[in-house]
């Protein structure tokens, strides 16, 4: 069993570092609010660090899942960071839906303090992260990954190494550009069986059987014909990575009209009032509009 530090309390954290706890590794928490941390204690054991670095100081493994670019620079740079308290040799694993440009850049300054790092950010939502079934896409050096994979599979349906520092976000850019479009598509389909006077549920029932299927209708379509949506990845966080995956296809020149399509479909929906719905709430969008 691996000495851990997990830094970031999420609703996507939390979980996660639950389930590192409860396959017995030593787990010691940093959060920035510390309420949080406290919680997170009280519930699975281990300790909390009043910063990043306290967190991180004799760790092997060092996780982190946090907000953006900025929070993930907060949290690993400077005298309070994880950088600055971690040992030599020691593994930082970034599970935060970062820009790849971000990633590098931590991961030369990791390599410059002599530090391993691998970016894996994951996929499968609030539900994966509490249930242990996340996809974990990873980029960074080859015995970086297989070091740390052993530690990632306490909350990982799947972990695959896509290539060097960076490949993770890459490949969890690939599947943000897939979600929008899917999700896009069954509220459109969902809304014209309502449109049509057609049963949702029988309609579902059948199209599912065949080429329509996805994960998407299978656990969405309830949800979305109620109007509810509070069960999974919020709308604000999927227009921060669309943001991402839009700037990276403009770096790249990969042509993305779908995509941007529809990251304008989720601003809609932030006029809505909805930046905390889960991403099925495209269908909204689509009711109010008639």
């Amino acid at each position: 069993m691996a000495k851990v530090a997990f830094l970031g309390l999420g609703v996507m954290g939390f979980p996660m570092a639950g389930h590192l706890a409860a396959k017995g590794h030593a787990v010691t928490v940093y959060n920035r609010t510390a309420a949080k941390a406290a919680d997170w204690v009280a519930r699975h054991g281990g300790a909390a660090a009043a910063t990043p670095a306290e967190a991180a100081s004799g760790a092997d493994f060092v996780m982190a899942c946090v907000g953006n670019d900025d929070d993930l620079r907060a949290v690993c740079l400077g005298a309070a960071g994880a950088f600055a308290g971690m040992k030599p040799g020691a593994i930082f694993v970034d599970h935060t839906t970062v820009s790849a440009a971000v990633t590098r850049e931590l991961a030369e300054a990791a390599e410059a303090a002599g530090l391993g790092f691998v970016d894996a950010p994951v996929s499968g939502g609030q539900a994966g992260a509490e249930n242990g079934v996340l996809s974990v896409m990873c980029g960074g050096a080859e015995e970086h990954y297989a070091a740390a994979e052993p530690v990632i599979a306490a909350y990982a349906k799947i972990c695959r190494r896509m290539g060097a520092a960076g490949a993770g976000q890459m490949t969890k850019m690939c599947n943000q550009i897939a979600i929008a479009g899917l999700v896009q598509g069954l509220a459109e389909s969902l809304h014209f069986a309502e449109k049509a006077g057609l049963s949702i549920s029988d309609v579902v029932e059948v199209i599912s059987q065949g080429a329509a299927g996805s994960w998407q209708m299978a656990n969405r379509y309830k949800t979305m014909e109620e109007d509810r949506f509070d069960f999974g990845f919020a709308v604000d966080w999927m227009r921060k990575d669309l943001g991402i995956c839009l700037d990276t296809a403009n770096e790249t020149g990969a042509s993305l009209p779908v995509t941007a399509l529809v990251d304008q479909f989720y601003k809609d929906v932030q006029k809505m009032g909805g930046g905390r719905w889960d991403t099925s709430s495209l269908i909204a969008r689509l009711r109010k509009l008639g």
